[in-house]
């Protein structure tokens, strides 16, 4: 199929005016479909005629039947009989109806004649929008090649009929409507009518008499509450198209179910296929089945893997079957949204009346498919985009929420959307989940789909208006405010394909630097032992507001490499305020040899090479970066070093052994003459980490730590990379003061990065085993003993801690913290670091490790007694751990441990 640029540039040639008669009152268009386009709009915005395409077929729908038939359209007419037929020499029929429209073809040289209905071989039927007595014929005339042109104004028929029944019995809508172009209720505006040189924008909204609270109601009659707790977490949905409308919110409007309008049918989504099957959600799905098949009988068909569906349904007195795949003879299909093989099957079973209740998360498929979109490519979302409903990769906690209350389902994005153009302030609720919403509908490719592609220029023309919000710690935003979203929606259109230098007002200087346009070629290790993907720092920096380009070989594109812009990847959305955009960096999958890498904030750019990836050196090219202050322990020289620094503009530089890789501020860096001291005490406490852990040396992958002026958790927190605040830059850079004063707070994160779960017992030993590396390497590499590396190992608040935890007695819960890492500090100061080492090295190698804090706690016992020689389980239940029985027993037979600290005698007071 042509795209709508190129069907509009030959709808449009030599139309150089809208020529249309003062008399006829059309009707607005309201444009759903993702092929559908306007050719005809007004100085208001409203369209008058569209285009669209079903199945191998195309439509043309004008909004009043007067206009194909009169001379002043014959250059838009003849265009529009050409285009839609698709089949050379094929017949142009029209209907009597429209019988002027035949000698108007006739004299530019179309071929044309009266005929009652379309025919073989396939080519153009001409119609008014006002019979439906050739709905399916026509549909499946479109559906096999033909071509329509029809014309039409409902706001009469609404008259006669209804307003509320419009957009589903209107007749020329049971024809069009497949297409995603539906006929109105509001009058079309007469006054002005520009000649668009490329397809004009969508209206966000149009009004018409449809009142989807109808529906709404219906869909929750009878029911109080929506109870998810079904043991599946479920996704977010977005509800972004016209006819689509939530039905479960929680109290932030985080939607878990939703229904749309599509074609002649309908579907109703849940953010987990389990609430599909769920008895407590059994009186929601009876109503979501009536409303589907739109209380008339006909054929439900569950698919296999949701019997429980089956079986809800069938206790509800209504008759369904399994059913392995969607078919006509249905009128109700139920099924999960993991599968895209019958995407396009589903799609046109709506299209043309059915109803579809489907139900799946998204957020596995996002952990499985990483530098993925799963708005764009998760199967359940290609199969629902269209329908104007999304699954996120975000998940909602599980709850049992009451029903929505009106105002709570009047929420929609697109109505958000607009008053988010015109006002300046409104309700909190609302900005802050269209912050949420404009993210994740940013990432639904846009590209030759009008309907997405009108919303990116509102998008950008509102950004525009209202310029780049400024943020720092020194002028910070709150997360709910105008100027939260703004950030994100700047940051979600780079990255859907904006150019940055659009958006990018106050950033750059708005041309890229000479110097940078020069590409330069990095060679990087694409092996990777590791056991998680590894960041290879490049040493270059992209400057805000502009894309990088990379070049690499066709042979490395199948290696599953990315390139990731940025080292700042907390993500701070869920913060009260704002000292930086809530997501600053970006990574795509290098799976072609040229990419376009937009990134509006700039950044250090690094190649992820996944784990297990054997690729070797690979040649990386990037132009428009340039390079950034790196200084790398054995490679660096330090006249390169001192080179590199002086006069580099980037803001950001990293200090790099093959253990560890600091990434700081450049002003940090240039006050560091010889960085070479400061990197070899770092490889020392790297060492003694890797020692206690029983893990190789060097290290398989580099940790990391990057100072942020803002992170996500803390004042550090662990993680690859770990993130600091900038405040901590000097303790992580200063070689003297690390000598003097530890630096308790960054080896505290790097035990956090050692911890496995076989031998922690979260919650308890979460925050306490991870100080055993602070412990170990303040002692063994600094100097520094335990009782100066922290003031809560002081002798006198150790003892403090222990006997007020006795005089509690020693209850569990309170086991954790300071009071947990007392027990492994009597455990190491009885018997070194060697057992300590020796397990963990061992619990590498066990399997079938127990999964419940009882066993992990029991089976460490046996374990650290065994290692030691001695019957610990007297220790241990002195500190409250759930000793079994059977453990004590099979222990009983080592030598008792005299020297036990929490032997009651130990504990008299002295």
């Amino acid at each position: 199929m042509a795209t709508p640029d190129a069907a509009f540039e030959i709808l449009m040639n030599g139309v150089t005016s809208w020529d249309v008669p003062p008399t006829p009152v059309p009707c607005e268009l309201l444009l759903t479909g993702e092929a559908a386009f306007p050719v005809m709009v007004n100085d208001k915005g409203q369209v008058l005629i569209a285009a669209s395409s079903y199945g191998q077929g195309r439509l043309v729908v004008v909004s009043h039947e007067g206009y194909l038939v009169v001379p002043g359209l014959a250059p838009f007419l003849v265009n529009a009989a050409r285009w839609l037929c698709l089949t050379p020499g094929a017949p142009i029929g029209v209907h009597p109806s429209l019988a002027p429209l035949v000698s108007l073809l006739q004299k530019s040289g179309v071929q044309a004649q009266v005929e009652a209905e379309p025919g073989e071989p396939l080519g153009v039927f001409c119609m008014n929008a006002y019979s439906d007595t050739l709905t399916e014929k026509l549909v499946q005339f479109v559906k096999r090649g033909g071509g329509v042109l029809i014309g039409g104004q409902a706001w009469y028929w609404a008259s006669q009929h209804g307003c509320d029944q419009v957009l589903s019995k209107f007749p020329g809508n049971q024809v069009t409507s497949v297409a995603g172009v539906y006929f109105t209720d509001t009058y079309g505006d007469k006054g002005r009518f520009k000649v668009s040189k490329k397809v004009p924008k969508i209206p966000l909204q149009v009004r018409c008499g449809e009142d989807f609270s109808r529906h709404q109601q219906q869909l929750l009659e009878g029911i109080p509450e929506l109870d998810i707790q079904t043991g599946g977490v479920p996704s977010q949905l977005l509800v972004h198209g016209a006819l689509a409308f939530p039905l479960g919110l929680n109290a932030n409007l985080g939607c878990f179910l939703a229904a749309a309008r599509y074609g002649r049918g309908r579907v109703v989504l849940a953010a987990h296929e389990g609430l599909l099957c769920a008895p407590k959600m059994g009186p929601f799905l009876l109503n979501a089945v009536r409303w589907l098949a739109r209380d008339q009988a006909g054929k439900v068909g569950v698919n296999k893997s949701l019997k429980g569906l089956c079986a809800l349904l069938s206790a509800g007195g209504m008759a369904c079957s399994l059913e392995p795949h969607v078919s006509r003879e249905l009128s109700v299909y139920c099924c999960p949204a993991y599968s895209g093989q019958e995407t396009r099957a589903l799609q046109e079973f709506v299209a043309e009346g059915g109803g579809l209740l489907i139900g799946g998360q998204s957020w596995w498929w996002a952990s499985q498919h990483r530098g993925h979109s799963a708005l764009a490519s998760f199967p359940g979302n290609l199969i629902l985009n269209p329908m104007g409903l999304s699954i996120l990769a975000q998940t909602l906690n599980q709850g049992c929420f009451p029903t929505p209350t009106p105002k709570m389902r009047s929420y929609h994005f697109r109505k958000a959307l607009a008053a988010f153009q015109v006002s300046s302030s409104m309700e909190k609720g609302w900005l802050a989940r269209l912050g949420t919403d404009i993210t994740a509908f940013l990432q639904i490719p846009a590209k030759g789909i009008p309907a997405y592609a009108s919303l990116h220029r509102l998008l950008r023309k509102t950004l525009h208006q209202a310029g780049l919000p400024a943020v720092s710690s020194s002028n910070p935003v709150a997360s709910d405010s105008r100027e939260a979203t703004l950030l994100c929606l700047a940051t979600e259109l780079a990255h859907a394909g904006t150019d940055c230098f659009q958006l990018a007002q106050g950033l750059g200087n708005g041309t890229c630097p000479s110097r940078l346009e020069h590409p330069i070629t990095v060679e990087v290790n694409g092996t990777n032992r590791g056991s998680g993907d590894s960041w290879v720092s490049t040493g270059l920096y992209l400057p805000e507001g502009y894309n990088v380009e990379v070049s690499l070989s066709e042979a490395a594109t199948s290696a599953g490499l990315k390139v990731q812009v940025g080292c700042h990847t907390d993500d701070l959305s869920k913060a009260s305020k704002l000292c930086r955009a809530p997501v600053v960096t970006q990574q795509c999958c290098m799976d072609q040899p040229q990419l376009s890498v937009p990134c509006l904030w700039g950044g250090l750019l690094y190649v992820i090479v996944p784990k297990g990836s054997t690729l070797g050196p690979v040649p990386v090219t990037f132009r428009r970066a340039g390079p950034a202050p790196y200084f790398k322990l054995g490679q660096t020289s330090l006249e390169e070093w001192r080179r590199c620094i002086k006069d580099n503009p980037a803001p950001w530089g990293e200090l790099a052994t093959d253990n560890i890789i600091l990434t700081v501020p450049s002003s940090n860096l240039r006050t560091l003459e010889n960085p070479e001291p400061l990197l070899h005490l770092w490889d020392e406490m790297m060492a003694a980490v890797a020692r206690l852990g029983a893990q190789p040396f060097p290290f398989h992958r580099p940790e990391r730590i990057v100072a942020d002026v803002q992170i996500s958790a803390g004042w550090m927190h662990s993680g690859y990379p770990i993130m600091c605040h900038l405040k901590s830059v000097q303790e992580i850079t200063h070689e003297a003061g690390m000598r003097s004063s530890g630096l308790w707070g960054p080896i505290h994160e790097l035990g956090h990065n050692q911890q496995k779960s076989g031998w922690e017992f979260p919650p308890h030993t979460t925050e306490a085993t991870c100080n055993l590396w602070s412990v170990y390497v303040h002692e063994t590499v600094l100097g520094i003993p335990r009782a100066q590396a922290h003031p809560a190992l002081k002798p006198s608040e150790r003892e403090k801690r222990i006997r007020v935890h006795l005089g509690k007695g020693a209850p569990l819960c309170d086991w954790s913290v300071w009071t947990a890492l007392e027990t492994y500090l009597q455990l190491q100061e009885a018997f070194g670091w060697e057992p300590f080492t020796q397990l963990f090295a061992e619990y590498q190698t066990l399997p079938c490790l127990p999964g419940d804090n009882t066993g992990k706690m029991n089976l460490w016992v046996k374990k650290f007694s065994h290692q030691v020689q001695k019957n610990l389980v007297p220790f241990f239940k002195a500190w409250g751990w759930p000793v079994q029985k059977e453990v004590a027993d099979s222990l009983a037979c080592l030598p008792e441990w005299r020297e036990n600290p929490m032997r009651v005698d130990f504990l008299s007071p002295k």
